[in-house]
């Protein structure tokens, strides 16, 4: 198993609950790349793409809940997701779910970690 690389995105306490914010690791090509959900002191990561159509889910900033805050949504379809797995419970990808990423409070800052990129052999 390969070694994880780790990512502060921003302090527990900085996050509303409910809530979500995107985010992206040093280097990423895209911003919001993935994004951290927050219901009560319960914390998700998932990666930025909607499993019907491989689009983000967001329209705009920080935008991935419904209006009621209740499921992740995704903008173009409208795919519903459930925020404590990622399960798709709506729309076009029912069952499906969104990539998950291990996600912890450290000293009350938000850490992600990420699979640490493999060496290809010969080189």
């Amino acid at each position: 198993m390969s070694p994880a690389l780790r990512h502060v995105v921003c302090r527990f306490a900085d996050l509303a609950a409910p809530g979500a914010r995107g985010f992206s690791p040093p280097g990423a090509h895209f911003p919001d790349d993935y994004f951290l959900v927050r219901h009560g002191d319960a914390l998700r990561a998932y990666r930025n793409v909607c499993p019907h159509a491989g689009n983000c889910l967001n329209w705009k900033a920080d935008a991935f809940l419904t209006r009621d805050q209740t499921r992740i949504m995704c903008a173009a379809h409208g795919a519903l997701f459930d925020p404590a797995n990622g399960v798709c419970v709506a729309g076009p990808c029912v069952g499906r779910a969104l990539q998950a990423l291990p996600v912890r409070i450290e000293d009350g800052m938000v850490v992600v970690y990420f699979d640490a990129p493999r060496e290809s052999a010969g080189g």
